[in-house]
């Protein structure tokens, strides 16, 4: 029986593996989708959204189950917390690249990202998209080494994120307010897929150390 509990607590760490490359593929559909105005592939990652929500109250449910009738200890119970710290980071993630697309939707036909900004929004969401891949990789190998390393690949976010601010505090902004307003947002959704792809590494690490880092 402590096999086939131990083989269920492995299940879990993979389904949150496989939701990560969903994330993925929504991080970069979405990026895709404002930067060629496609609405019918925004409108691809919205629907994804609703799929990805259902695929976490499942992982939701395996937890409690196994709580409920396992009693579990060390770092079964450490696996289990880090389950449902990761089902959030990822339905977030999920909500974020659903938000990009909407952006995208609500500004078609027209190109929601102007000439002189694509760059570091591309830029942008290749970050994101690396990140949330790296997150899955960690979870899959369990490396502390890797997971603390993503603290630096979200320093390329920060920097990006800067960059962007750069460019629509500029005097020659020639776009309007909307647009500003569009662009903040749309940066901020790609700072916060970064962010919850650290916490999940976080949450790896306390998985196998018993230690939550202390974000930096």
């Amino acid at each position: 029986m402590r096999e086939i509990y131990h083989e269920q607590l492995d299940d879990i760490l993979v389904e949150l593996e496989r939701m990560t490359r969903t994330v993925s593929a929504a991080v970069r559909r979405s990026t895709s989708a404002l930067l060629t105005a496609d609405l019918k592939m925004a409108e691809q990652v919205i629907a994804s959204d609703v799929r990805l929500d259902v695929s976490g109250e499942l992982v939701e449910e395996k937890v409690f189950d196994l709580m409920a009738r396992q009693a579990p200890v060390a770092n079964e119970l450490r696996t289990l917390i880090a389950a449902l710290r990761m089902v959030a980071d990822l339905e977030r993630m999920g909500d974020l690249a659903a938000h990009i697309s909407k952006v995208a939707r609500m500004r078609y036909p027209a190109d929601a990202i102007p000439i002189e900004l694509r760059g570091v929004i591309a830029d942008m969401g290749r970050v994101a998209e690396r990140m949330v891949n790296q997150a899955g990789d960690v979870i899959q190998t369990r490396d502390v080494q890797v997971a603390h390393r993503m603290e630096s690949t979200d320093d390329e976010m920060d920097t990006l994120r800067r960059n962007q601010f750069r460019l629509m505090m500029d005097d020659a902004w020639p776009h309007s307010v909307e647009v500003a307003v569009d662009i903040a947002l749309l940066g901020r959704y790609y700072e916060r897929i970064a962010d919850h792809a650290v916490s999940m590494a976080r949450s790896v690490v306390f998985l196998v150390t018993g230690e939550l880092p202390t974000p930096q």
